[in-house]
């Protein structure tokens, strides 16, 4: 059996005020979890800090500059729903270079994935819901700029729309830009993804895969990327506070699994961040987030 490689870092879980009502610690219980289901036999890789420069391939300079000196305006801290202190603006650095990390290690060994990352509601010029740097967005255009992938295809099937991995990537025409969500959730204002496929509220396991069964196979074989971004949020989850679908585990199991298949059976690399999933619940949330990582491995017990 290959060893899936799992990108992690201490600061991916930052401090936050007590009652604050994001669910950070369900990061360092995943990776705990991660660990202890023997996941990663070998230990963890551990990405350094993403520097500006390769932040502001995605993001405007003037905004990565203002993170970084945790100066963003009040407005801009509202719409993201964290405080800019030194633990945030860390864990947003990690989290970009843990997500190109395992983008790298996923183009060597066919697999891999960070143990945080999905930070889609990033845009350009600012943060939002939850998201400071969008980090699928920065791997994909600094593996783009250096020629070391001409495609790449996000499959965001995180429950809200990818409105900022839209709106980074949307003069990237060979970037391509997936979303399945849920057509009533957040954000409102939707930035167009190249495909967005918007659901009903509490759709089930069955119907949520016969949609996503009519149109991953074909934008596999349309675009033929050289790698897939898979964001396996999991507040699709019925339990979820913030999703508004009906997936249970096993229909996460069955998704993660599908995504996995049938991106691999075509022999492209694919690579996995957690995204979104909100309980106060955080061990079934963390065991939750396991679940493509669990699915990682049993793929590559085939290959």
């Amino acid at each position: 059996m290959k060893q899936v490689p799992i990108v992690s870092h201490p600061a991916y879980q930052a401090e936050l005020p007590d009652g604050h009502r994001f669910p950070m610690r369900k990061y360092g219980r995943l990776a705990q979890l991660v660990a202890d289901k023997g996941l990663a036999p070998n230990g963890f890789v551990t990405p350094e800090e993403a520097s500006a420069d390769v932040i502001a391939l995605a993001h405007h300079r003037t905004y990565v500059d203002q993170v970084l000196a945790c100066t963003v305006p009040r407005e801009t801290e509202l719409r993201i729903g964290l405080p800019m202190s030194a633990s945030v603006v860390r864990r947003a650095r990690a989290s970009a270079a843990g997500t190109l990390l395992a983008a790298r290690l996923a183009l060597q060994h066919g697999l891999a994935g960070s143990t945080a990352g999905g930070s889609h509601h990033g845009q350009r010029e600012t943060g939002a819901g939850f998201c400071v740097f969008n980090d699928v967005a920065i791997a994909a255009k600094a593996l783009r700029a250096e020629g070391t992938i001409g495609h790449a295809l996000i499959v965001d099937l995180d429950v809200h729309q990818g409105d900022g991995t839209a709106d980074c990537l949307r003069d990237e025409p060979d970037l391509f830009t997936f979303s399945m969500h849920a057509e009533k959730n957040y954000p409102v204002r939707k930035i167009p993804s190249d495909l967005d496929i918007g659901l009903p509220d509490q759709m089930e396991d069955d119907a949520y895969l016969d949609v996503l069964r009519a149109h991953l196979p074909r934008l596999l074989d349309a675009i033929e990327p050289d790698l897939v971004f898979f964001n396996a949020g999991v507040d699709p989850h019925r339990d979820d506070k913030l999703g508004r679908l009906a997936l249970s585990d096993d229909g996460l199991r069955r998704r993660d699994a599908y995504v996995i298949e049938q991106a691999r059976s075509r022999r492209i690399p694919l690579v996995a961040v957690i995204g979104g999933g909100y309980s106060p619940d955080i061990e079934a949330l963390a065991q939750r987030h396991a679940i493509v990582f669990e699915a990682m491995a049993a793929w590559s017990e085939k290959e």
